[in-house]
């Protein structure tokens, strides 16, 4: 019995030795890492000119009335000022900070604050908006303290990250916590493989830095899941990734992205069974673009590849960004599987920017902004709220209403609601268009009362009731 004690002791010794081998300590304090890194943690404020015409006549004109555009250009251009806040960080001494694209994207003026007290204006070097990465140069000849980006393909689940930024715009705010998954996509922007993390992120930490306890940048972030703040589901671009759109910005002023020229979608395991596919990866080919490098090499619908340049493809989604990072103009070699069978293509990669892949993303993009329709009782403009919306913001699946676009400074709502809010009822009726607005104020204004409840969405995905006085 004595010996089966002393085994079953050594066992537990042991493995308890080889648990505390394994594992890294727990920090006792931040503090140290935080004093040094919080000098090259920048807080960005932006403003961005709003200008709307607003209508002199007391009634508007139907959609393609010949009056419509005959009578626009006695409109008054009215012009107000909005005010963003951001986060980034510092990676060269001469004053070269990153952030997010859409922190400064529209901006007439950029103010990065250093140390919390040292304010400097800054220019835009260059913005990618596919990875929503923006970089900026400080107009200063002052020296300052970079941080270094660390490899963010070593950081793993339930390592501990620290991160720094102005949430809400009270500056210098340092929170802990530890990466929950990895390779996570919600939708957000076109190349997405974000770190997730549980490090408090709010409004206002976006383009901020995501450190690793070596004080090195693995991860930018970017986005947060939940309305009322933060709820412990934050997402962050890897360094890794980040880096190649950096150097390029920096180089160039614009991404140089290689280009494959196929349009792509999952291998399911039906596809795979009638392919007689081992199990379900790869992408699917559905369609190759004409005079592209794929067709130019041989790719054919119904293709499945299977390897891009060496690197296996599991899922669909991986294929762009690992064609996105590799050099234009490279020879590749592409493994897919067709007929039953492997086959090797040799592909030489072009630039995505200058395909018309791409210029057509880009205009079906501009014209999806430029849907806006003007709702003259309220003197705001609104866009229809789409699919892409109700994903990116976390809302209900079945929600319906507007997106404000432009707000004139003599509207009603100009004190009360914010632009990119979202209306989804009128005197608690249900938004679906427009028309459905219109109507609704048009009503109001015609009664005694002149007062329109509204239901929304604010920018922090809060869903509130706005009381508006018509005039």
């Amino acid at each position: 019995m004595n010996k089966i004690k002393l085994i079953f002791l050594t066992l537990v010794i042991s493995f308890s030795f080889s648990l505390n081998v394994n594992s890294k300590p727990v920090p006792a304090s931040f503090a140290d890492l935080a004093e040094k890194l919080m000098p090259s943690v920048v807080n960005i404020s932006t403003t961005t000119t709003i200008t709307t015409n607003s209508n002199p006549f007391p009634f508007q004109f139907p959609p393609g009335s010949p009056f419509e555009d005959m009578f626009k250009e006695f409109g008054t251009p009215q012009e107000r000022q909005s005010a963003a806040l951001g986060s980034g960080f510092i990676i060269d001494d001469k004053g070269i900070v990153v952030t997010n694209n859409h922190v400064i994207q529209d901006a007439d003026d950029i103010i990065v604050r250093v140390n919390g007290d040292q304010e400097f204006k800054a220019k835009v070097l260059g913005a990618d908006p596919l990875m929503d990465i923006a970089v900026l140069q400080l107009e200063t000849d002052e020296k300052f303290i970079p941080v270094a980006f660390g490899d963010s393909d070593k950081a793993r689940i339930g390592d501990w990250v620290l991160a720094i930024g102005n949430p809400f715009g009270l500056g210098g705010t340092v929170t802990a916590g530890i990466i929950s998954a990895r390779n996570r996509s919600i939708g957000l922007s076109r190349y997405e493989d974000f770190i997730q993390t549980d490090a408090s992120i709010n409004s206002g930490n976006s383009g901020g830095p995501l450190f690793d306890m070596e004080g090195n940048v693995i991860g930018i972030n970017t986005a947060i899941l939940g309305r009322n703040g933060s709820i412990g589901i934050g997402f962050s671009i890897p360094s890794n990734s980040a880096q190649i759109v950096i150097k390029q910005l920096i180089e160039f002023g614009e991404t140089k992205r290689g280009w494959l020229g196929v349009r792509i979608q999952d291998v399911t395991k039906e596809i795979a069974e009638v392919e007689k596919l081992d199990k379900a990866r790869g992408a699917l080919v559905a369609s190759v673009a004409e005079d592209s490098p794929s067709e130019k090499a041989g790719i054919q619908a119904g293709d499945i590849i299977l390897e891009f340049n060496g690197e296996k493809i599991n899922q669909m989604k991986e294929l762009p960004a690992i064609v996105a990072r590799t050099e234009v103009g490279k020879k590749v070699e592409v493994k897919i599987w067709r007929d039953k069978k492997e086959i090797i293509k040799d592909v030489i990669l072009g630039r995505l920017e200058t395909s018309d892949d791409f210029k057509i993303s880009k205009n079906q993009e501009t014209e999806k902004q430029n849907n806006e329709e003007i709702i003259e009782s309220l003197r705001i403009a609104v866009r229809q709220l789409t699919k892409e919306d109700i994903k990116n913001r976390n809302l209900p699946n079945q929600t319906t209403g507007l997106v404000i676009t432009k707000i004139a400074n003599n509207s009603p709502v100009a004190n009360s609601i914010e632009l990119n809010s979202i209306i989804i009822e009128a005197q608690k009726k249900k938004i679906r268009s427009a028309d459905d607005l219109r109507k609704i104020t048009n009503e109001v204004l015609n009664s005694n009362q002149k007062t329109v409840l509204l239901a929304i969405y604010n920018n922090q995905n809060q869903r509130r009731y706005i009381g508006v006085k018509l005039d």
